[in-house]
């Protein structure tokens, strides 16, 4: 038996079988957790999930060590000028278009692609190209250039002999999760522009990179700028174990998880389970809503347009009626095969077979291959690396689609394709979606569409936002204090 200093007692090890309470039901202890368990590690009762989650000992440390110094860092930061956070993001961008200097990031990438290829990874959004070098460096570049917004007084309430202030300030430490995409680490720096320090930590597949990122230009660009060297804290470590740790550190005053699956609805759990604010970017998949009075050659366009990769904002869904004219059922088809086309494959198309008639008067393009189902999970994101996948959806109304919306997507991205301002209406006032468009779907990022390199984009599909945008960016996360500025000292209740 051990105990630590408040006199509790201190769980040294665990017994096959043994029942831990997670909510309302028992989980009993695996043999495989009973036999890593260590003196010294910690258990993470999952009350939403029921699961058990270890986290080492050097989990431990390592997380607490790097919260302790990005808190250190941000009391650091008030005496930072914003003109020196400007000239970080200036010469992280510098640094990163350095040929010289990007070698060593991109050695340290191509054995991380490697690496992930013999695990079959996709390596889609691993591997760093000019393209995504780039918007790392534009990126940077529009916080360097952007409004600075460190203690903003956002309004100015006067009262007789005083008045009250109400000013946007940093909020603290952000922890960062997320998966392996090298160009989400120039993004999380976005929290510096308002005064934040942030501990991140990247996906395994990526941590090469993300470790020749920070020794190369990252810390050299903090260094260079003034700004205190832990205010941005990569944990070194390719542990889930390492990242719920972090979650579950009282010092966090925001943790963001960015990502898809199991690991990011654990991530949320354990934040939220420690009491701590969390912001998810998880699930995505669009949803375009065809009205009949679309114009055909427009569907087309779009289709085609919001096929082009697979992310989280790639079509997944397209709703129609069931009285939509062949020439749009036709039109769809016709952007599916051209965006298969464009990538020299084939697309994959779920359709009910209750739906069959609807296609029977339509030329299924030869690159378009239909996959007849009873049962379609409309709720599936379908990932893809090549081969463009997506679901088709008849339904007796427009009324009828956004119910659908509603109770299967991850209540993230509509569009609306109409000719009728009505149906527009519709989609904008009933379907439960922070994104809403009238074109192509791909349109929703940050960088995109704001100007403002993203940390994330937020869903509905766990409850609305309070009080922020579904975008979060770095300017976007801030608290506020009053000030008050009294003029006559008999002022009194």
């Amino acid at each position: 038996m051990n105990f630590d200093v408040s006199g509790m007692e201190k769980v040294d090890s665990l017994e096959a079988g043994q029942r831990i309470l997670c909510g309302n039901q028992w989980v009993r202890v695996s043999q495989e957790l009973a036999d890593a368990f260590q003196p010294g590690d910690s258990l993470i009762a999952l009350q939403e999930m029921g699961e058990l989650l270890r986290m080492t000992a050097a989990d431990l440390k390592i997380a607490d060590a790097a919260v302790t110094e990005a808190a250190e860092a941000f009391t650091a930061m008030a005496h930072v000028g914003d003109e020196q956070i400007s000239r970080f993001y200036e010469k992280f961008a510098e640094l990163l278009a350095d040929n010289d200097l990007f070698r060593y990031v991109q050695v340290a990438n191509d054995v991380d692609v490697e690496s992930a290829l013999k695990k079959g990874r996709s390596v889609t959004r691993l591997r760093i190209d000019e393209k995504m070098r780039s918007d790392m460096v534009e990126g940077l570049l529009m916080w360097a250039q952007l409004d600075l917004t460190r203690d903003l007084v956002m309004s100015n309430i006067e009262h007789d002999g005083w008045n009250v202030e109400v000013v946007r300030a940093p909020l603290g430490v952000v922890g960062f999760v997320f998966e392996g995409r090298p160009n989400v680490f120039a993004d999380a720096t976005g929290v510096l522009r308002t005064g934040n320090t942030v501990v991140f930590r990247i996906g395994s597949d990526a941590l090469g990179t993300a470790r020749a990122i920070s020794k190369h230009m990252l810390v050299p660009a903090l260094i260079a700028s003034g700004l205190p060297e832990k205010s941005v804290v990569l944990i070194d470590s390719p542990t889930h174990g390492a990242g719920w740790a972090l979650f579950a550190h009282s010092g966090l005053s925001l943790a963001i998880a960015r990502g898809s699956g199991k690991a990011v609805a654990q991530l949320g759990a354990v934040a939220r389970q420690s009491g701590t604010a969390v912001s998810l970017h998880g699930t995505g998949g669009a949803w375009m809503i065809i009205g009949q009075s679309a114009d055909a050659d427009d569907i087309a366009s779009f289709v085609v347009n919001s096929l082009d990769r697979k992310v989280c904002n790639t079509l997944n869904v397209v709703a129609m009626t069931s009285d939509a004219p062949v020439h749009n059922i036709q039109a769809v088809l016709k952007g599916i095969s051209h965006a298969a086309m464009h990538r020299n494959t084939q697309a994959i198309v779920h359709v009910p077979h209750a739906s069959k008639k609807f296609l029977d008067s339509c030329d299924i393009p030869v690159n378009v291959n239909i996959e007849w189902s009873n049962d379609i999970d409309y709720a599936l994101e379908y990932e893809w690396e090549d081969q463009p996948e997506l679901a088709l959806s008849f339904e007796s109304s427009l009324h009828d689609c956004v119910v659908s919306f509603n109770a299967h997507s991850p209540q993230f991205i509509v569009s609306c394709l109409s000719q009728d301002q009505r149906d527009h209406d519709l989609i904008w006032r009933e379907c439960n979606a922070p994104f809403v468009g009238n074109g192509f779907t791909r349109w929703v990022d940050g960088q995109y569409a704001l100007n403002r390199p993203e940390l994330g984009l937020s869903n509905w599909q766990g409850g609305r936002l309070l009080a922020r945008g579904g975008v979060l960016s770095g300017d976007g996360v801030h608290t506020v204090r009053l000030r008050v500025q009294q003029t006559d000292s008999d002022v009194r209740r």
